[in-house]
């Protein structure tokens, strides 16, 4: 018996009135994960034991906030994981800076949250709310698979708000103990990996050669510092509120394009048969990227998360890898030098020739690391895939062309 975990992630039909109140225990809920990040960062030796940082914030966090002691207790945890990646990207020899939490998410235990087969009652910060499940008619979809599955277990959730669309989820938890999702080498076999670059001037390319470019987006991004910057060179109180309604207007027209990317990517690894959605490590990508500024490492995170709940609900896992030298990287050869990249769009391999876009290639390469780290599994990497435009490769470069 092995257990096996599955999250699905269920819409909520929310009164009105609970929806201030989820919005309110939203915002003390982040507040209280920043502070005891803010607390750790005191000191040179960053606490990580939860123990320790319970004793330095509880009380304070209990003064300061409505929220009750489940949820404190949450939201401590939530900030040792933070401070642990921390801790283990600095050992490692990688930059990181201080957690900063700002993603609308609450996460809910049993004791916070009660789980019913429509409805789920949630702890806020004045007693508890209900909200139903919307949900689709029984079929071939991840509710009816492990939601309304009585082998799975509902472990807790991750309330989470969109803006786009002004509406609260819940990535719900579940799992079972079952023989039968043990997969063997035939379900190996079938392993295939989808590889994803982010870029400036291509927002992402995937190793299946679709293309999303990102010239409409930093065009809308550049006219909106431009309208801003106008503004606040008047210095009225009128143009002081446009530029915060301004603000909120980019904020829901950024997130709602990202969906629409999100949505495309998803849809395209499912067309490929994948199971596994790589992307470029996330963290210091203003570093690797030319000309990229804090927008856009915040529309990379939002991407990358906006996919990765996407594709949980079709049984589709998103990760990130070390990029290291992706961009350098011959797909083809796996040679590996700078001179491989003349400049930004175009990759040329000093040794066997081929030529391709740079954000295409590093796409491949980006794949590729997925192979390579699954050779450490059980099964071997060489069961498993990448998903080509034509067809797929094993990490052997044994390639099989698109049924």
């Amino acid at each position: 018996m092995a257990e096996v975990r599955r999250t699905v992630v269920v819409k909520l039909d929310v009164d009105d009135s609970d929806t201030t109140l989820l919005h309110e225990t939203v915002e003390e809920y982040l507040w209280a994960c920043n502070y005891v990040v803010r607390d750790a960062w005191k000191d040179d030796y960053k606490p990580t034991s939860k123990t320790k940082l319970h004793e330095r914030t509880y009380s304070d966090v209990r003064d300061e906030t409505r929220l009750q002691a489940n949820l404190v207790q949450s939201a401590r945890n939530k900030a040792a994981e933070a401070i642990k990646g921390v801790i283990a990207r600095w050992k490692n020899g990688k930059k990181a800076s201080q957690p900063q939490f700002t993603t609308p998410s609450v996460r809910y235990d049993k004791r916070s949250a009660t789980f019913h087969d429509d409805y789920v009652s949630l702890s806020t910060v004045n007693g508890r709310v209900e909200a139903d499940y919307v949900l689709p008619p029984e079929g071939e979809n991840p509710h009816t698979k492990y939601l309304r599955n009585d082998d799975y277990e509902v472990t807790g959730a991750t309330l989470q708000y969109r803006d786009a669309t002004d509406t609260f989820y819940l990535h719900i938890g579940t799992k079972a103990d079952m023989e039968s999702e043990i997969p063997d080498e035939g379900d190996a076999e079938h392993s295939t990996v989808f590889g994803v670059d982010l870029g400036i001037e291509q927002i992402a390319v995937t190793s299946t050669g679709m293309f999303w470019n990102g010239a409409y987006l930093n065009h809308r991004r550049r006219e909106y510092e431009r309208i801003r910057g106008n503004l606040q060179q008047t210095g009225t109180e009128s143009a002081h509120r446009t530029i915060d309604q301004m603000g909120d207007r980019e904020t829901r027209w950024v997130e709602d394009y990202l969906h629409r990317l999100s949505k495309a990517l998803v849809q395209e690894a499912i067309a490929h048969d994948c199971d596994t959605i790589a992307f470029e490590e996330l963290t210091d990508i203003r570093d690797r990227l030319p000309r990229a500024k804090k927008f856009h490492a915040w529309a990379f995170r939002r991407l990358y998360d906006y996919v990765a709940y996407k594709a949980k609900a079709e049984g589709i896992e998103a990760t990130q890898i070390d990029p290291a030298y992706t961009s350098q990287r011959c797909s083809q050869c796996g040679t590996t030098l700078r001179e491989n990249r003349p400049s930004q769009a175009e990759f040329c391999c000093q040794k066997c020739g081929y030529e391709a876009n740079a954000d295409y290639n590093a796409a491949k390469n980006i794949g590729f690391k997925m192979l390579r780290a699954g050779q450490k599994s059980p099964h071997g990497g060489a069961t498993r895939h990448l998903a080509l435009k034509s067809g797929t490769l094993n990490v052997n470069g044994e390639y099989s062309p698109a049924e």
